[in-house]
């Protein structure tokens, strides 16, 4: 059942890739339409969040970020398909990094570094900031169920020389680089809620205390990586430009979980900046204090 739906979805997929971007964003406002009204697709979750974390805006304030923050979604989500088929030029073009010498000065030094990503404006075309840069490019993240599509988004968030790697194999692969000597660059997004059994520290994230990954900050200390955050900027409809901001060079100088309270701290100046790029849909303060 799992490689029926593959087969009969990929078709569709890949033509959307090769769509032109005015047709390509028409369909996205399409899917808006469909998936906002007549869906309603986690409406209510999205609602709850941002009313929670943004008491100090109006309804009608909360609402607009609301629609906008779909509008958003649909066109990410496509952007993802897009990847597909996208050249290098194009995406180059469309998603840059201002101060892309700040990694190349960590190139020269020799050092490996651990980058703290979020889900906030564009993560999926994080990893074409790889095919400017030297370091052995891995990216973390969570296996999908369906094997056929898993194997799908891993040929598409590896396009541009990214890899990646699954959560419980991330630490066999950090020793078995730092064994080697291999300059490395591990991308993490640490800012959604981590499974209860889990939970090592509690922070106060827009304005609530919840649960937080401290993996990331973890695996900094355990192999001496340099922290830096990646600030992504939706500069218009399909193009975004990166910010690389330095946490630390030293992790082991600093106190426990000190490094992760600095990086939410960065997530939320972004959410606060402009909400609705925001990915309102996962149920981030659904354990609170």
């Amino acid at each position: 059942m799992q490689f029926l739906v593959y087969i009969l979805a990929y078709p569709i997929l890949w033509l959307i890739s090769i769509l032109p971007f005015r047709i390509f964003y028409l369909l996205s406002d399409f899917i808006y339409f469909i998936v906002y009204y007549i869906l309603g697709y986690r409406k209510k979750v999205v609602r709850e969040n941002i009313a929670l974390t943004l008491p100090h805006l109006n309804k009608a304030e909360q609402k607009e970020i609301e629609k906008k923050f779909y509008q958003h979604m649909c066109d990410m989500f496509l952007e993802m398909i897009k990847t597909m088929n996208i050249s290098s030029a194009e995406m180059e073009k469309r998603f840059s990094v201002t101060n892309i010498e700040v990694m190349r000065e960590y190139e020269q030094k020799g050092k490996s570094i651990v980058l703290f990503a979020s889900h906030y404006a564009s993560w999926e075309w994080l990893l074409s900031l790889t095919q400017k840069l030297k370091f052995r490019a891995i990216g973390v993240y969570k296996k999908i169920a369906n094997p056929y599509f898993d194997k799908l988004v891993r040929k598409i968030r590896t396009r541009f020389d990214a890899e990646l790697v699954e959560t419980k194999k991330t630490i066999p692969l950090m020793a078995q680089n730092q064994r080697e000597g291999i300059l490395s660059l591990y991308g993490l997004a640490s800012d959604q809620s981590p499974k209860m059994d889990r939970i090592f520290h509690w922070k106060d994230f827009m304005g609530i205390e919840v649960p937080v990954h401290t993996g990331a900050e973890m695996l900094a200390k355990k192999y001496d990586l340099s922290v830096l955050f990646i600030k992504v900027k939706k500069i218009k409809r399909g193009y975004y430009e990166a910010t690389i901001v330095p946490i630390c060079d030293n992790p082991k100088e600093y106190e426990d979980f000190e490094i992760t309270e600095i990086y939410l701290k960065e997530v939320e100046k972004q959410i606060l900046e402009a909400p609705e790029y925001y990915l309102w849909t996962h149920k981030r303060w659904k354990h609170r204090r």
